[in-house]
C-alpha cells in the first residue's frame, strides 16, 4: 500500500476510489432515506488514513476540492431566486449575527469550564483570548453541505432556503471581523491586516468591486451574446472565468473567502437567459468529478487520533454545544425576524455544518498561538461530526409527506 501512496501517479487511483465510494456509499444512504452526501462524507472518513488508508489528503486533492467548493457555490448563487433572497436581506443579518454570538458564548463558557488555556507557556496568548478563539472557531458556517443537500430535497429556493444562504454570506464576514479583532489582541497580524478598521474596510472594498464587476460583465457579455448567439458552450467558459476571478479577487485582495465570491458571482449571473444552460453544464462536471472529491477531502482530514479521557470529553461536548447554539442562535434570529417555528428550526439545522472554514479559522489561531496542537483533534472531529449528521437533521425538518422527493441521477 505504501508503494501505491507515493507512487507519483497515485492522484489517478485516489481520485478512482473517491468517485466509486462516494456514489456506492451516497446510494446506500438514499435507501435508508438519507442525503447521498452523508455518503459521500462517509466514504472520505472510511477511505481516508483514519479507517483503510485507501486514500490521502495530497497537494493534488486539496486545491480540486477547493475548486469542487466553489463551483457548488457558484451554481447555489445562479440557482438563487434574487426577489427571495433580497425579502430576507434584514432577516439574514439578525440571523447571522445570533448565529455568531451564542455560538461564541457556547464555545468560550465550555473551554473557562474546562481550563482551556490555563497552562499556556511560551508564546500562548491569554486563557482568556484561547478561550474566546474557541467560540470564534464554532461561529464558522460551511453552507455548501446545506446547499447540495437543499438542492437534492428541491428546498433550495424555499423562504428558509434563501435565508440560510444570505445569513451564511453575512455569518462570512462576521467571522472575519471577530477573527481579526481577536488576532489584534492576541498581537498576531496573520493575514487580515490587523486593524478591524482595514477588515472592515476590505470588506466593503470587495462588495464594492464585485457590484462593478456585474455590472461591467451584464454589459459585456449582452454586447458579445448580440453578435454571437450560436455557441453557448463559450458563454460557459466565459461565465466560469468570471467566476474564478471573482473568487481569486476575494481572497488574494480582500480576505474574504473565496466561496463568497464565487457564490455573489453566481448570483450576477442569476436570471440571465442562459443561466440555466450554464447550471446544468457545472452540474454536470461537479456531480462527476469535484463535488465528490471535496466533500471525501472533509473525511480525510480525520487521521490517527490519540486523546486523553478528558479530551474525549470535551470533543463530545464541544461537537454538542457547535450543533445546539447554532439552531438556538440562527432559530431565535428567525423567530425574531417572524419565521415559522418550523422555518426558524430549517434554517437553525441548515447553519450547523462548520467544514472546509473552521479548519481555516483554526490554523490561522494556530499561526498567532491561539489554540495549542492537543485541541486540533477536537476540533477536526467536531468538524467531522458536524458535517456528517448536518443534511441528516435537513432531512429530517424539511421532510413534507405530501410532497414527492426529486429523484437523484
Amino acid at each position: 500500500m505504501s508503494t501505491i501512496l507515493t507512487d507519483e501517479y497515485s492522484y489517478i487511483l485516489f481520485i478512482a476510489v473517491i468517485l466509486l465510494s462516494t456514489k456506492l456509499l451516497g446510494l446506500l444512504t438514499q435507501r435508508f432515506n438519507m442525503p447521498q452526501v452523508v455518503g459521500a462524507l462517509v466514504a472520505g472518513v472510511l477511505m481516508g488514513p483514519s479507517c483503510f488508508g485507501l486514500v490521502q489528503k495530497t497537494e493534488f486533492i486539496t486545491p480540486l476540492a477547493e475548486l469542487g467548493v466553489i463551483v457548488l457555490m457558484f451554481t447555489a448563487g445562479m440557482e438563487t431566486d434574487l426577489k427571495e433572497l433580497k425579502k430576507s436581506g434584514a432577516a439574514s443579518f439578525v440571523i447571522a449575527m445570533c448565529g455568531v454570538l451564542v455560538p461564541i458564548g457556547g464555545g468560550y463558557l465550555l473551554s473557562r469550564i474546562w481550563g482551556i488555556g490555563t497552562d499556556s507557556s511560551g508564546n500562548m496568548a491569554s486563557a482568556f483570548l484561547q478561550q474566546i478563539f474557541i467560540g470564534i472557531i464554532l461561529t464558522a458556517t460551511s453552507v455548501s453541505i446545506t446547499v447540495e443537500t437543499l438542492k437534492e430535497l428541491g428546498k433550495l429556493k424555499t423562504r428558509a432556503g434563501s435565508a440560510i444562504l444570505g445569513a451564511a454570506v453575512i455569518d462570512d464576514i462576521l467571522g472575519i471581523v471577530a477573527l481579526t479583532i481577536i488576532m489584534s489582541a492576541g498581537g498576531g497580524s496573520g493575514e487580515d491586516g490587523g486593524s478591524i478598521g482595514i477588515v472592515l474596510l476590505k470588506i466593503l472594498g470587495f462588495f464594492a468591486v464585485a457590484v462593478l464587476s456585474a455590472v461591467l460583465f451584464h454589459i459585456v457579455f449582452f454586447k458579445w451574446r448580440a453578435h454571437d448567439k450560436k455557441d453557448l458552450r463559450r458563454h460557459t467558459v466565459v461565465c466560469f472565468v468570471f467566476c474564478l476571478l471573482l473568487s481569486w479577487i476575494a481572497e488574494e485582495f480582500f480576505s474574504v473567502a473565496d466561496i463568497t465570491g464565487a457564490f455573489v458571482a453566481g448570483l450576477a449571473l442569476s436570471g440571465m437567459p442562459t443561466t440555466s444552460y450554464t447550471s446544468t453544464k457545472f452540474e454536470t462536471v461537479s456531480y462527476m468529478l469535484l463535488s465528490p472529491v471535496f466533500f471525501a477531502s472533509i473525511g480525510l482530514s480525520m487521521t490517527n487520533i490519540s486523546m486523553s479521557g478528558s479530551m474525549i470529553a470535551f470533543t463530545i461536548l464541544l461537537t454538542v454545544i457547535a450543533v445546539l447554539t447554532k439552531i438556538i442562535g440562527c432559530g431565535l434570529g428567525a423567530k425574531i425576524c417572524r419565521y415559522t417555528n418550523k422555518e426558524s428550526v430549517q434554517i437553525g439545522v441548515g447553519m450547523i455544518s462548520r467544514g472546509e472554514v473552521a479548519l481555516i479559522v483554526a490554523n490561522k489561531g494556530s499561526a498567532n498561538g491561539l489554540i495549542s496542537e492537543e485541541l486540533f483533534a477536537p476540533i477536526i472531529i467536531m468538524v467531522v461530526v458536524t458535517t456528517i449528521v448536518t443534511p441528516i437533521l435537513l432531512k429530517l425538518v424539511f421532510h413534507d409527506k405530501h410532497a414527492a422527493e426529486p429523484a437523484q441521477a
